[in-house]
């Protein structure tokens, strides 16, 4: 089975080649039908070459670094590029990837780029989205990690910008800031909007500026989305807090709405039958949480509330550590979710 989906990712990916190179090996560049890199991982140089159309020497998608001798397919490069060891995350950073607006060729771009949205639209951000690149080995990973944040499987829909636009008013002239690009989306998967977080250029904190995140597009009940909805997941405000929660239980689903308001308003999965409030300790989150609570009330979705020790859960997991985070959490879960959803850290 995984051999068939993995031959089914590849030549999906495959009639893409081009696209996924832009995405994923943003280093080299286009010749002929080449795209020309220094290896797998994403090194500036022209040693490893990926063929981006079918040829009698092979299909689409398949690579060689003339260097090593490595070759493989566009999987490979998803695994390499974004330093991903279990098959399950490969497949579904590849799913993400199919699901979202791809880097163009050069003379689309061109002709994108003539074409104007408005800003802060639903299209401004598919396109900001498009023009970012995975979080492996970049100053997101740095932040993240920074933060106590470790477990990436599943976070697909965070993105690394380099030179993120960022103007602090009408007023003011436009400024670059790296940034974690997180893809807003609705139920069905389709991306809706942005969030960015901007971030300092060593990666270990937010950048030293008035407004540190910024959200864009259609975002009322729609969510930056971690894991395949089942009969369970749990829903904050922020992403750091959502991450935290999944430090403790990495099997649940979990999507952050990105503020109270929002997390009162999030739509819910067909398929839910119980879902976690991972509150914040403030007015707000309160209110949030109540508003939650009669909603999934109204639904027939059983709604348990997960209360941090602290301000919120990235306080707990910073401040207290990981161990006392997931007792914490565990006391506070169905007992049957305790087994379902906790394993992997047991």
């Amino acid at each position: 089975m995984a051999r068939l989906v993995a031959s089914d990712l590849a030549h999906r990916l495959g009639r893409q080649a081009e696209a996924v190179c832009r995405y994923y090996l943003s280093a080299g560049l286009k010749q002929g039908n080449y795209w020309l890199v220094g290896d797998v991982r994403n090194t500036p140089g022209r040693s490893m070459f990926v063929r981006l159309k079918d040829s009698p020497k092979g299909p689409a998608g398949k690579f060689t670094d003339a260097a090593t001798g490595e070759h493989g397919d566009l999987l490979d490069v998803i695994r390499e590029s974004c330093r991903l060891n279990d098959f399950a995350d490969i497949v579904e950073e590849a799913r993400t990837f199919l699901s979202m607006p791809h880097p163009e060729s050069e003379p689309a771009q061109k002709e994108h780029a003539a074409t104007p949205v408005p800003s802060g639209s639903a299209e401004a951000a598919r396109r900001l989205i498009a023009m970012s690149q995975s979080i492996g080995g970049t100053l997101v990973e740095s932040y993240l990690r920074n933060r106590g944040i470790t477990a990436f499987r599943g976070t697909g829909n965070l993105r690394f910008h380099p030179r993120c636009f960022y103007r602090p008013d009408e007023h003011s002239p436009t400024e670059t800031w790296p940034a974690m690009i997180a893809a807003v989306t609705d139920l069905s998967g389709r991306i809706t909007g942005a969030h960015r977080t901007w971030l300092a250029p060593d990666g270990l904190d937010k950048a030293p500026i008035d407004t540190q995140r910024k959200a864009m597009g259609d975002l009322l009940g729609n969510a930056v989305r971690f894991g395949v909805p089942g009969e369970a997941m749990a829903a904050g405000e922020g992403i750091e807090t959502v991450l935290s929660v999944r430090e403790a239980i990495p099997g649940m689903a979990s999507a952050a709405a990105l503020s109270a308001a929002h997390l009162a308003a999030i739509l819910f999965p067909d398929s839910l039958r119980r879902l976690y409030i991972a509150r914040d300790n403030d007015p707000a989150g309160n209110g949030a949480r109540d508003s939650l609570i009669e909603r999934a009330d109204a639904a027939g979705i059983e709604a348990i509330v997960l209360s941090p020790r602290l301000g919120d859960f990235n306080g707990d997991l910073r401040v207290l550590g990981i161990d006392a985070l997931r007792a914490n959490v565990r006391v506070q879960l169905a007992p049957q979710d305790v087994t379902r959803f906790m394993t992997l850290t047991a």
